[in-house]
């Protein structure tokens, strides 16, 4: 596998992941979250929200970052 196929595979995953962590988030009740238990597996829901607010921001700027890298042709192969 050269760079551009690993690149394109974290792309990959990270979008799956983004898409994920996204229907986790509650806006006002539980959520999709709430179906799995996810809210039990911390301390308080607020620290659930916090922790996954700081997830989907780092799995965005990777998502957006690699998008921008793959697209602009910069690895030459």
């Amino acid at each position: 596998m050269d760079v551009t196929q690993i690149l394109q595979t974290v792309w990959g995953l990270s979008a799956l992941l983004l898409i994920v962590l996204v229907m986790l988030h509650s806006p006002k009740g539980d959520g999709i979250g709430g179906i799995g238990g996810q809210a039990q597996l911390f301390t308080s829901t607020k620290s659930a929200e916090t922790t996954l607010n700081r997830v989907t921001w780092i799995l965005s700027i990777v998502f957006m970052s690699l998008t921008i890298v793959l697209s602009a042709g910069w690895l030459v192969t």
